[in-house]
């Protein structure tokens, strides 16, 4: 009885990994993966559970408007991780078109844009900052930890290295970081390190249909990348389940 009871409280105080995100965290599995998936082999799930909650294409608004950050909200527990990584479908300008319902306003300001859809329901749309901010403050107070992860970079080249986000999505996530002081991890940067270190013509090996998502050996590269983010962040004990 006394091991049952013992048993089962651990199982309860477990831990999570709970991810967040678009398509390059959690994809189809078939031809393409998201990082999300591979990287519960890179950690002792005997001590800690690894959630994939990202879903293909959504970005902070819809992730939001959509309930689904509400889901993972609730069932959030104090002494559990959040993974957040967005951007890759934040660019189209807002609006209640196919194309604009996932466009966000850039930067990480307070600015917003008051949109009525056709069946009367109005959305305000803010900036991508407070969306990523609005997931960190809310991760804080169920007593988890937020970590915000840049975007993987893409199949894009120009005169010999990978192109870089450090100049919008991925420089307003490590904005956000800094002024709510949570976690931050540079994907972008060390995924793209290896990128260059291997040249285009191994990385496009990665890129079975377009230059964005990856077969499941460029997931794993960058699942590698995160954790390697993980071991670098100071006083994180997410590192703590790292195998």
């Amino acid at each position: 009885v006394a091991f049952l009871t013992f048993s089962a409280f651990m199982l309860q105080h477990k831990p999570a990994l709970h991810t967040i995100g678009d398509s390059t965290v959690r994809n189809s599995n078939k031809e393409t993966w998201g990082w999300g998936t591979p990287i519960a082999a890179l950690f002792d799930t005997t001590k800690i559970h690894v959630e994939n909650n990202a879903m293909s294409g959504r970005s902070t608004r819809t992730f939001l408007s959509e309930g689904r950050w509400c889901i993972v909200l609730a069932s959030r527990k104090p002494g559990d991780f959040v993974t957040m990584q967005f951007g890759h479908n934040e660019g189209s300008v807002p609006d209640t078109t196919k194309a604009g319902r996932r466009g966000v306003l850039k930067g990480i300001g307070e600015e917003t844009k008051v949109l009525t859809w056709p069946d009367g329901k109005v959305e305000t749309v803010h900036t991508y900052g407070w969306y990523l901010r609005k997931f960190v403050r809310e991760t804080k107070a169920k007593g988890a930890t937020p970590i915000v992860v840049s975007m993987i970079p893409r199949n894009e080249f120009k005169n010999g290295r990978v192109l870089r986000a450090d100049q919008d999505f991925g420089k307003w996530a490590a904005e956000v970081a800094e002024e709510e002081k949570t976690y931050f991890i540079d994907l972008n940067k060390i995924t793209a390190d290896k990128y260059d270190a291997l040249g285009p013509d191994k990385v496009k090996l990665f890129f079975p249909g377009d230059h964005t998502h990856t077969n499941l050996s460029g997931a794993k590269v960058n699942a590698e990348s995160v954790v390697q983010g993980i071991k670098e962040l100071k006083d994180c004990k997410l590192k703590n389940y790292v195998l």
